[in-house]
């Protein structure tokens, strides 16, 4: 009775998990207020406090500290070269286009969004979420390899409702494509499809680091850069 019992509690976290995403993620695009810049990170906090006080352990979370130093390691290095291959991407002429991010005309904005918002409001609870608490959850009831495909899939559908508009506020992108619902849909499933590829990395950057900190910081360069070459390129002539 006990593995059963077991399997059922686990599928019950896992649901519980995924219900909880699914209210934040549509809750908040309908919330227009100071409390919208927190209802994520509030989120991912909670979730693994939760999950903590319910007996998963630190290290099932990707987050005790003997987890911290190859974390760290792994996700600094390939942090650092997303940073230089996205700035030179920013600055090459023919490509210079895509990064042309109307939120980022203004260098202040980007460096605010780079080094504050984006790791407070996106990087560090999303990766909470994702490669900590539901990584976790998924494990207890489901294969390496169930959990990567799960969450990376889950990971894309996330971000359906913050891709709406994506071309509009994108100059290079609303110039190949178009600005109608049709590029509208594009953008979306385009977005679907580069958040949840990026997922798979993601998992396999907590699998091969054992720890959250890795995706933290490899999330957080990927997001950051786009900010940061977006300001450069404007800069060379957008």
């Amino acid at each position: 009775m006990g593995r059963p019992q077991s399997a059922v509690r686990g599928w019950l976290t896992v649901a519980a998990v995924i219900a909880v995403l699914v209210a934040v993620n549509v809750g908040n695009h309908w919330i227009h207020s100071v409390v919208h810049d927190l209802v994520v990170p509030i989120a991912a906090v909670a979730l693994v406090v939760i999950c903590w006080v319910s007996g998963m352990t630190m290290a099932e979370l990707g987050l005790s500290r003997s987890q911290m130093g190859s974390g760290l390691r792994l996700g600094a290095a390939i942090a650092l070269l997303i940073l230089v291959v996205v700035v030179i991407v920013a600055i090459v002429p023919w490509t210079r286009s895509f990064m042309l991010n109307d939120r980022y005309k203004d260098v202040s904005s980007a460096l605010l969004s780079a080094f504050v918002i984006i790791p407070l409001q996106t990087a560090i609870p999303e990766e909470l979420i994702f490669r900590g608490v539901l990584f976790a959850a998924l494990r207890r009831v489901l294969s390496v390899r169930g959990v990567v495909i799960v969450d990376s899939l889950l990971f894309g559908m996330w971000h359906v409702v913050s891709s709406l508009g994506l071309t509009a506020g994108n100059s290079g992108l609303s110039g190949a494509l178009g600005s109608g619902v049709f590029a509208q849909m594009i953008g979306i499933v385009g977005a679907v499809i580069a958040t949840a590829f990026a997922g798979l990395v993601f998992c396999w950057l907590r699998l091969r680091s054992d720890s959250v900190l890795a995706p933290i910081m490899v999330h957080w360069s990927l997001n950051a850069s786009g900010a940061l070459a977006s300001a450069l390129a404007w800069r060379f002539g957008g």
